[in-house]
């Protein structure tokens, strides 16, 4: 075997054209807008999503365009009973998949004395869970027919950093990093790829309902972060772009914007400024937690604490 076939596989889905792409969270956000992209670029879309109405309402959008849409239907990813009779259906109908998109996702934020069970489970059902899920019940096929493929999994810039705050996230997220990684080289002997997504600031409709458990959202201080947010944030047709890209040039780590590149690269080869800077990250966060749980406070006051001096 020649060196170059060791270090290199020739993209296997070069285009996307004529291609079956099966896309999960596909009504919003990165989803909504790689739908369309894949659309666009001739492929065959088969699409999931929790919400029924938003899913119908995205599906007779890509069809408007004339991009077409082979199977659709809505249901959660975390549940594997669901997601087998999905995959049952879709073979019945469509057949075996190119390309498989996991971008499906959920964020929750807070430190570990507010964090409840709840939030870690949620996290590792829907981002972790759900993509294993998704590859349990699509992947095999794919090697079984032997034609190849490309396998696409979002992770984020919070599976890659220790970003403050993100513990229960980056759980799930750093675990599908991980999972990636190896099929990476497992699924290379069958010609197909894997892309891991990590973006970071993208401006879709989970900024704004993100939990950030003990921090209230409404704080004009607060509300004033996530405004910076949005002015750096990527849109999800940039991050969709960089996917596609991703996709056609059977590249591992796809980002959707220059700083979680050179985040990454800088944390790997400095490893002590890296810990400085997130350590001071870690601080603001901690102040701005401070701030918020002081105006609740004093919000809660009533009119007998204050004429009692509390």
């Amino acid at each position: 075997m020649a060196l170059r076939d060791l270090i290199w596989m020739d993209p296997p889905v070069p285009t996307l054209r004529g291609r079956k792409v099966l896309i999960t969270g596909a009504a919003s956000g990165i989803g909504l807008a790689t739908a369309t992209a894949a659309a666009r670029d001739g492929a065959e879309l088969v699409m999931t999503d929790l919400h029924a109405d938003k899913l119908d309402a995205a599906v007779a959008e890509i069809a408007g365009a004339g991009g077409e849409v082979l199977f659709h239907a809505a249901g959660d990813v975390s549940d594997y009973e669901w997601v087998r009779s999905f995959a049952r259906e879709v073979d019945a109908e469509v057949g075996v998949m190119d390309v498989v998109m996991n971008v499906a996702g959920i964020s929750v934020w807070g430190t570990v004395e507010n964090l409840e069970h709840r939030h870690w489970r949620s996290m590792v059902d829907v981002n972790l869970m759900g993509p294993i899920h998704i590859i349990e019940c699509f992947v095999p096929q794919m090697v079984r027919r032997g034609h190849g493929g490309q396998l696409v999994n979002v992770s984020s810039a919070a599976g890659l950093l220790a970003m403050p705050w993100h513990s229960a996230y980056s759980a799930s997220k750093f675990g599908i990093r991980g999972v990636s990684e190896v099929l990476r080289f497992d699924l290379r002997r069958h010609r197909i790829g894997v892309s891991l997504v990590c973006p970071g600031a993208v401006a879709t409709p989970l900024v704004n309902t993100v939990e950030i458990v003990g921090v209230d959202r409404n704080d004009p201080r607060v509300s004033k972060q996530i405004d910076n947010f949005h002015r750096v944030a990527a849109s999800p047709e940039k991050a969709a772009a960089a996917i596609i890209k991703g996709v056609k040039k059977n590249r591992f780590l796809v980002y959707t914007s220059f700083d979680i590149r050179f985040g990454y690269w800088w944390a790997r080869k400095f490893a002590l400024p890296y810990e400085i800077v997130m350590r001071i990250a870690n601080d603001r966060f901690a102040k701005l937690a401070r701030i918020s749980a002081t105006a609740q406070g004093d919000a809660s006051l009533t009119d007998t604490d204050v004429a009692r001096g509390r």
